[in-house]
């Protein structure tokens, strides 16, 4: 049984690959006339933001062609990764382990400088740090992240995440001290997860996130509730989620999902220490005390808490903002076929602060827009036309340690849009056996030391 589980597996595993090679084929088979030199000398290239947007585009334009000069401005020493810092809540892994060098890319002949930038001369093609320095560009590529809006929820701040009622959504210094609080709470403490309203950067996954405390404090905390308060009513992998919930903790799913799922859910032997407050309940968070240590929500009353994880509204990064990048959305409107900014020419924005339609804002999307961006700079470069592209993301997430689920997808430009192509099914089967949903959380771990390797070494 486990071997035809497994064999299932990777025939999954297969097609996933299959399908990611089909998308990313063209990336990687740059002709040999684009290595050559750009006409009239080396090329500038300065990026803004060293995550695994700019590091993967940084790293591919010089693999692309060897002669650029590839600046990347970053105002950090090192790249703290936010996927899998969720795991740090529960031990799993340490600060340390989230921390990545840029050594690797220095050694490629890029120069990372500790840069703070702080505004675009457009006209100039110059863009101005903290430090005084300007820096010339032939292209601008801009990743910037998100901005967490605090502010958007009454009485709640980034002084107060920093201090006491944690968001942790961008890694670092918040994530250890809601470790710590984790950690510091009575055995029958409350957790409160709110969740953010779309749309949002992920991973890391407020469900995710929410999943892994409710199994560490099963083990540490046994008399510990967890409670989800969310805006929305449903996220991407919320029926592959709830099935693990349901099996792993004894969670019973709200309608239409009990009906739906109804063959694959199990009897709960406990009561259930996880529970998730949809938007359709109330479950939108409108106000924080971090005194009383309270959250109040639109509809379902107040919260008291122990220990309150708030991951707020989010919008670009702040300098794409002061760049004049963003439009009323607070995003930044693209090209679709270079991602280059419909607002400043020579300037391209990915990741997490563009408007990529269908694509989710993940890690797994910021490395296979910059793969396709650094293409489409090559090929320029090169006085080649423009080519078609395609993208791929998959997101892995856990909904128990040894609990694996994912979402994969292909996408390409229809009717001038970034829209989602799968021709199979998009989610691990609600059949998935223990055997393929264990080896699931060994690819999403996997995965990690692959797209980190990708990006940064």
């Amino acid at each position: 049984m486990y071997l035809d589980a497994f064999k299932q597996t990777l025939e999954l595993s297969r097609r996933e690959i299959l399908a990611r090679a089909a998308a990313l084929a063209a990336v990687s088979a740059v002709p040999g006339a684009a290595f050559a030199a750009a006409k009239g000398g080396k090329a500038r290239i300065v990026i803004v933001g060293a995550g695994v947007g700019g590091a993967t585009a940084a790293k591919y334009l010089k693999m692309f062609n060897k002669d650029l000069d590839v600046t990347v401005l970053e105002q950090n020493p090192n790249y703290i990764r936010p996927y899998g810092s969720s795991e740090h809540l529960t031990g799993a892994v340490s600060m340390a382990d989230l921390t990545v060098s840029y050594d690797g890319l220095k050694a490629r002949g890029i120069k990372v400088m500790q840069e703070k930038v702080i505004a675009l001369d457009p006209a100039k093609k110059k863009v101005v740090c903290a430090s005084g320095k300007k820096y010339a560009y032939d292209f601008l590529i801009v990743s910037p992240g998100i901005e967490l809006l605090y502010d958007k929820y009454d009485g709640y701040s980034e002084k107060i995440a920093e201090e006491k009622i944690t968001s942790g959504w961008i890694a670092g210094n918040q994530t250890a001290l809601l470790r710590k609080q984790l950690l510091a709470m009575p055995e029958d403490g409350t957790v409160v997860v709110c969740a953010p309203p779309n749309p949002y950067r992920c991973p890391p996954g407020p469900y995710e996130r929410s999943a892994l405390i409710t199994e560490w404090t099963a083990k540490h905390k046994p008399k510990a509730r967890i409670i989800i308060l969310d805006p929305k009513d449903s996220f991407v992998t919320d029926e592959t989620a709830i099935i693990g919930w349901n099996h792993l903790y004894g969670f019973v799913p709200p309608e239409p999902y009990r009906t739906k799922l109804d063959k694959y859910l199990v009897k709960p032997k406990n009561e259930c220490r996880l529970s998730w407050v949809r938007g359709v309940d109330g479950g939108a968070t409108v106000a924080v005390d971090a005194q009383n240590m309270t959250v109040t929500t639109k509809g379902a009353g107040k919260f008291k808490a122990d220990v309150i994880n708030i991951i707020p509204p989010m919008r670009a990064g702040v300098i794409a903002q002061k760049m004049g990048l963003t439009d009323k959305s607070g995003f930044c409107p693209i090209n679709r076929v270079t991602f280059e900014s419909t607002i400043h020419k020579d300037v391209f924005v990915l990741g997490d602060s563009s408007i990529a339609d269908a694509m989710p804002k993940s890690a797994f999307s910021a490395n296979t827009q910059a793969k396709n961006c650094a293409r489409q700079i090559v090929e320029t470069l090169a006085g080649r036309p423009l080519q078609e592209p395609a993208w791929s993301n998959t997101c892995y997430a856990l909904a128990g340690d040894q609990w694996g689920i994912f979402v994969a997808d292909v996408f390409r430009i229809v009717d001038g849009k970034i829209a989602r192509v799968n021709t199979r099914a998009r989610y691990q089967f609600f059949t998935a056996s223990q055997a393929e949903r264990m080896m699931a959380s060994q690819y999403l771990r996997s995965w990690m030391r692959t797209i980190t390797a990708d990006a940064f070494v």
